[in-house]
């Protein structure tokens, strides 16, 4: 009976600090990642090659 309480309490710890580890991983996280409005498409052709595209 007491190890079945244990191993409740044990999951439900993991559980919270699994739950906070996403919290405080996601709080450090830039905001603005996706508005950059950059694409670096990586051209085999010519080698290979991963730079900005040129409007042309």
């Amino acid at each position: 009976m007491l190890a079945r309480r244990f191993t409740i309490v044990c999951l439900i710890t993991t559980l919270f600090g699994m739950f906070f580890a996403i919290l405080v991983a996601e709080a450090s996280r830039s905001h603005r990642t996706w508005d950059t409005g950059l694409v670096v498409p990586c051209t085999f052709s010519d080698g290979s090659v991963c730079s900005p595209s040129r409007t042309r």
